[in-house]
C-alpha cells in the first residue's frame, strides 16, 4: 500500500538525529524559508553532508525547497509534519515559542 511506504519514508526520515536538529531549527526560525547557507552555519555542517540529510526530508515530503536566483530555500511541510507527527513531537520540534503556523501544537 503506497499510504505504508509513505510513512515508512519519513519515519526513516525522522530517525536521526541531525535531521531532527535540522527540523527543528526550520521550526524556530521566524521566516517561511531559510537559505541553505544559513543552515550549513547554524548546523556546522559541510554542505555536502548537509544536503544528503536535506534530501531525505524532501523525499519524505516533510520539507520544502524553493529556488531563489542561485540559493535554495527551505522550509516545514507543515500538512505532512502535522498529520505524521503526534501534538508531543510537534511540540517538541518546534519548541515552546506560540505562533499562528504552530497549529499542530495546539
Amino acid at each position: 500500500m503506497k499510504e505504508w511506504q509513505d510513512y515508512e519514508r519519513m519515519f526513516k526520515a525522522l530517525a536521526d538525529s541531525k535531521r531532527l536538529e535540522l527540523l527543528h531549527l526550520l521550526a524556530q526560525t521566524p521566516e517561511e524559508s531559510v537559505c541553505v547557507c544559513d543552515l550549513t552555519e547554524a548546523l556546522n555542517m559541510a554542505q555536502s553532508k548537509l544536503s544528503y540529510h536535506i534530501k531525505i526530508l524532501l523525499d519524505a515530503g516533510l520539507i520544502t525547497k524553493e529556488k531563489r536566483g542561485t540559493w535554495n530555500y527551505y522550509g516545514l511541510q507543515h500538512s505532512n509534519l502535522n498529520h505524521v507527527l503526534s501534538e508531543e513531537l510537534c511540540c517538541l520540534l518546534r519548541g515552546p515559542k506560540e505562533t499562528a503556523a504552530q497549529a499542530c501544537c495546539k
